[in-house]
């Protein structure tokens, strides 16, 4: 455990944050799962609007620290990708 004052600041600092980060990869990790089954259902109307909202989710989390910007456009490409491929079989 930290001794000084200001480690022990950041020990809590850090807790919090890494709640903060664990509520947030937990949300848009919860709405990829979502969106992958609405494709594999074949609700694609459903898949279509809740693409945008899925987005955002991503990008908020890249923009808050909790992913890679890279790995934020991987998953938004590959989400995209994959809902395009489904409406071109339709």
């Amino acid at each position: 455990m930290a001794n000084h004052k200001s480690a022990l600041k950041r020990a809590r600092q850090n807790a919090k944050r890494r709640l903060r980060n664990r509520n947030l990869k937990s949300t848009y990790k919860s709405e990829i799962k979502s969106f992958i089954t609405l494709i594999n259902e074949n609700k694609i109307d459903e898949a279509k609007t809740s693409l945008p909202h899925l987005h955002k989710t991503i990008d908020k989390a890249q923009t808050k620290g909790v992913m890679p910007k890279n790995t934020a456009s991987r998953y938004k490409s590959n989400l995209t990708i994959r809902l395009n491929r489904v409406l071109s079989q339709a």
